[in-house]
């Protein structure tokens, strides 16, 4: 890592369908191979499923769908005196979002649905209902930043 200075975000651009920069930075996170069309084909068909069931905008289901993932609090690693603590900190907005896209599609990946527009649909579904593998990991982040709050004076 460079001392000198923090790299420079990249400008992502918005998608086509929503004009949505986070719909955008999930679909590049759920490409794979760089294959960004077969992505964007996934999370459409996917938004369209989530639309039939539920009769709402799709984009305002899946960032509803975010807000129940994104995590407030995680535990992170202190080493003091020869010892580990698990000390927990608060999570800066931009690391919530990604934590949040990259546990929805590991939690779409690991379902048993047929296709991966099925998984994904599904998964959303229960994360706007507060349920889900996703929503499942958020508890258990806050359950142990929790369990660890008597370490929290060692945050620096």
């Amino acid at each position: 890592m460079s001392r000198r200075h923090a790299a420079e975000k990249r400008q992502i651009l918005p998608d086509a369908k929503f004009s949505d920069l986070v719909l955008s930075k999930f679909m590049n996170n759920l490409m794979v191979d760089g294959k960004k069309s077969v992505a964007e084909r996934i999370v459409y068909n996917a938004l369209d499923r989530v639309e039939d069931k539920i009769k709402r905008a799709p984009v305002e289901v899946f960032h509803e769908a975010l807000e129940n993932i994104k995590p407030s609090v995680e535990v992170r690693s202190r080493r003091v005196g020869g010892a580990t603590y698990q000390v927990p900190v608060d999570v800066r907005p931009e690391r919530r979002e990604a934590l949040a896209i990259r546990w929805l599609i590991k939690a779409s990946r690991g379902r048993n649905e047929n296709t991966m527009e099925e998984r994904l649909a599904g998964e959303l579904l229960d994360a706007v209902n507060s349920r889900g593998s996703a929503v499942k990991k958020r508890e258990d982040t806050h359950k142990m930043a929790e369990a660890n709050k008597a370490f929290s004076h060692y945050r620096w």
